[in-house]
Parts: structure tokens; sequence; C-alpha cells
């Protein structure tokens, strides 16, 4: 793994979302078993051009996304790499059954893609935000989850997909997304990324997604008051980097979890599980707090639910002192 950190926190002037676009339409160039199942959203996510080009290959669902799943795990079954696209509410609650079932139980790999994960709905509103869509998947068997924060990860986790043998589920942001790394940033699916370490780090944040830049200023703010903090961005959330978690909380005595995400049962949850049954640590949990979503832009969502660097910087110092 090659970590090249940009950390300006500076908006990439590509949108996510084309990280998905055009790096599927490289592998469906070079690859015919790949197809993409789309719920009348090609438009929001610039897929367009895949059915332009292999509309055999690129489906319009419509809205009807159950039927899409059962779509994806038919094409799954085929011998068919699936990528299935909707937003991060339909691609989880409204097809849950569909592909736990159709793609999961019958051990089809469907690699399911929800777009404007969390608060980054923002005017879409609290029945499109998705807020526990994280945990729905991690709850399924052998699936993997992923919270992707950039361009970058987005277009790696989408090639690395196709060589994952079971049903996949990456939420992510359309667009205005900070830029966290260089392109050439080499990923390892279910290996956290260490942002930054010392041997004196006296508490680890560990981070995924929107949260990840959140994370990187907290760790400046922190350093400039002479705190010193290890910073992990666990963007696969399933199968979790256990041994790096294990490591950090034995190193620094002190975790800090933050997430787009309900805090009861996403990202905190599964590392303070890894770390009951390893090494037992204080942990705190920053992220939605058990409510649910409603209207507004984004970084209104995440001033009110507590997503910002300030609370993470609150939490690592109320952890600290609890040690």
């Amino acid at each position: 793994m090659k970590v090249n950190l940009i950390g300006k926190h500076e908006k990439d002037s590509r949108p996510c979302r084309d990280a998905l676009a055009l790096t599927l339409k490289d592998m469906m160039a070079r690859d015919s078993s790949i197809c993409y199942v789309d719920c009348d959203l090609m438009g929001c996510v610039n897929t367009k051009q895949l059915r332009q080009q292999w509309p055999e290959r690129a489906i319009e669902a419509g809205i009807a996304e159950g039927n899409a799943a059962g779509v994806a795990a038919g094409l799954a079954a085929t011998g068919k790499k699936v990528y299935l696209h909707s937003f991060g509410t339909f691609s989880s609650r409204r097809i849950y059954d569909q592909i736990y079932m159709s793609a999961a139980y019958a051990d089809l790999p469907v690699h399911v893609l929800g777009s404007d994960a969390g608060v980054s709905a923002a005017f879409n509103g609290g029945t499109h935000m998705p807020l526990e869509d994280g945990a729905m998947y991690m709850s399924i068997p052998e699936t993997v989850v992923f919270d992707v924060c950039d361009y970058a990860q987005m277009a790696f986790v989408t090639r690395a997909q196709a060589d994952i043998n079971a049903v996949t589920y990456t939420r992510f942001v359309r667009k205005d997304v900070i830029k966290i790394y260089d392109d050439d940033t080499e990923f390892a699916v279910g290996k956290g990324v260490v942002l930054h370490e010392s041997d004196n780090d006296v508490a680890t944040i560990i981070t995924s997604g929107i949260m990840v830049d959140e994370a990187l200023k907290a760790y400046e703010e922190l350093q400039a008051e002479g705190i010193n903090v290890r910073v992990i961005d666990m963007f696969t959330w399933k199968p979790l980097d256990e041994a790096l978690v294990i490591k950090a909380a034995k190193e620094t005595g002190a975790i800090v979890t933050a997430e787009n995400h309900n805090v009861t049962c996403g990202l905190g949850s599964v590392v303070a599980g890894c770390l009951a049954r390893n090494c037992p640590t204080v942990q705190e949990f920053v992220g939605v707090q058990d409510l649910f979503g409603q209207v507004g832009p984004q970084s209104f969502l995440m001033d009110e639910y507590g997503l910002r660097s300030a609370n993470i910087v609150a939490a690592v110092k109320k952890a600290i002192a609890r040690k």
C-alpha cells in the first residue's frame, strides 16, 4: 500500500460520481462480463455514457429498486460482474431482502453502490438520508462494506470490486468531496490507512468517508495544543482491519471513532466489538446519535449532528481523561 496524502482541505474539482462512471467505462471496455444496473439515476451519477455505449450491459431498471436487485442477481447468476446503483436509502432499506436472498444467500457477487451517504443527502431530507445502510450490509454474512472518502479511493474500490466474489456495498458522496489522496495512492481491501502516527500518540482517531477530512482537521487542532494523536482511515468497515485497531489500542490507549452514520450500528460499533473481544480500551463515538435525518445543506447537517472536527477534538480529550 502506497499512501500519498494531500491533506489541504480543498474540494476536488472532479465529482466523486465521475470516479465511478469513468472507472466503470474503462473496465467495461476491457471486460465484456461487467454489467451496470441503475434505478433512474444515471443522469445523477454520469453513467448515461455507459448505456449509450453498451445498452445491452448498462441496464435502466427505473424506479423499481427491488426488481433491479433481482435483475442484478440474475445477471450475476450467468457469470456477469454486476454493479447496481441507487440512493443509499434505496440501495439498502428498499432492496435489503432481495439482496440478502437473491444475491448473498445465493452466493452471487452483486456490487451495490449507495450514493449520497448519511448527511450528504442534504436537501433530499430524512427520507433519502441513509444513516444505517452500512449496518444493514454488515449484518449480511460474507459481505464487504466500504465507506469511501474521495475520488481516488472511489476509483480504487470500483476496480477492486470486480475481483471480490461476494456481495459488496459502497457508500459514497456524489460530488463536492474533499481531495484526501493523490490519484496514484495504492489501497488494499480490508486494510486501514494510517494517515498520521508517532511514538507518543495518546489516542487514535478511526474514521472514514466525509469524516476523514474532519479527522485531519482535528489532528491539526490537537497538534497545535501539543496533543499527539494517530489518524486511521478505515474505509473498509467489513472485513475490519482488526490487527490495526488492536495495535492502535495497545499503543495509544484510547480510541475515537468518527462516522457519517448512526453510532448505534456503524463503524464505531464494529471497532468496539473488536476491542471488547481482543483489547478492552476506552472509546468515544462521534457520529449521528440515534437520530433520523432532516432537510438542509450538508454544512448545516454536519453542525447539527456533531460531525465536525471540534466534536472529534472534544471526544479525544474526553477519551484521554478516561484512560
